[in-house]
């Protein structure tokens, strides 16, 4: 590198420490940034033609077993900005605030319509890449503005109206290069009681989560996303597909749609395991499972 950079650079790094699948190969280079500032220097001097891959808590990625040949950009603990902005009901949030971090600040601010971020297994910069959701609510319905940064470092604001949202995907209009996000303005409803709503209904949504779904467990949290007018859990459960295994890797008995590595499972193990789910679904239910995981990088020839 030819400018100084002040974060943390690492070589070939087991990505298996950054995702919560707890597997998959080593990245080139895995980079901490201190700020905003510094991966602009990063950036600035990579290759035109080198891939980035940005990851938060990597609870939404299967990274494969020969690894990702590229740079990855990790947001956790450094994009952490999070405050009231100024604006009628409106918080700034960093890209890299946990979703229950969020959810959180809100009730104690007394917003309400963030408690669904409670129940996203990752950081606000995943939420918004697919306008993640969970227990009704959605991420796109609540953003105001965003930060971006490109691969050449320079920074832009951008407003909904500026990308094409639906149901897992935000996807940026008449774009010819990739952006990240920094930061989202964000704006919420005023709670009339502070003394009951958001922060009990938390409560309540993450007691249904732990009831439901197997917290704790090494999974990326939802595999597949929910067809039109149905539910991927209960595709899979009606093909008798829970618990079925492939090396380390095992459909949860507790909730369909998610995957475990339940023994050592190899980034392989779980790849043909979402193969195999999706095949037998399409051949008994005549539905096409589509995942909301991002797979990348290399399979071991």
């Amino acid at each position: 590198m030819s400018a100084q950079i002040r974060g943390t650079l690492l070589l070939d790094e087991p990505m298996a420490k950054h995702c919560s699948w707890r597997c998959g190969g080593k990245a080139k280079r895995y980079f901490v940034p201190a700020d905003v500032a510094d991966l602009q220097t990063l950036l600035k001097q990579l290759p035109a033609d080198e891939d980035i891959l940005w990851v938060g808590l990597g609870s939404n990625l299967l990274v494969r077993d020969a690894g990702f040949d590229g740079t990855v950009i990790a947001t956790q603990g450094v994009f952490n900005q999070l405050e009231l902005s100024g604006e009628k009901n409106t918080v700034k949030v960093g890209a890299g605030v946990a979703g229950a971090k969020l959810a959180r600040f809100c009730a104690r601010n007394q917003l309400s319509g963030g408690e669904f971020f409670a129940g996203i297994p990752g950081l606000v910069g995943g939420a918004l890449a697919m306008n993640a959701g969970a227990f009704g609510g959605e991420t796109w319905r609540h953003v105001v503005s965003v930060e971006t940064l490109d691969r050449a470092g320079e920074l832009h604001q951008r407003t909904p109206d500026e990308y094409d949202i639906g149901y897992r995907y935000a996807q940026l209009k008449n774009s010819q290069q990739a952006e990240w996000f920094v930061s989202a303005t964000m704006q919420f409803e005023k709670q009339v009681d502070k003394n009951s709503g958001a922060v009990i209904d938390i409560k309540q949504l993450l007691a249904k989560r732990a009831a439901t779904q197997p917290i704790g467990a090494a999974s990326c949290g939802s595999v597949f996303r929910n067809p039109e007018n149905e539910y991927a859990a209960r595709l899979i459960e009606s093909c008798g597909l829970k618990g079925k295994r492939l090396g380390g890797a095992v459909v949860s008995e507790k909730h369909a749609n998610f995957i475990l590595n339940d023994d050592h499972a190899s980034a392989n193990d779980i790849e043909q395991l979402i193969e195999l789910v999706q095949r037998l679904v399409l051949e008994k239910c005549g539905i096409e499972l589509r995942t909301e995981v991002r797979i990348v990088g290399e399979k071991l020839s």
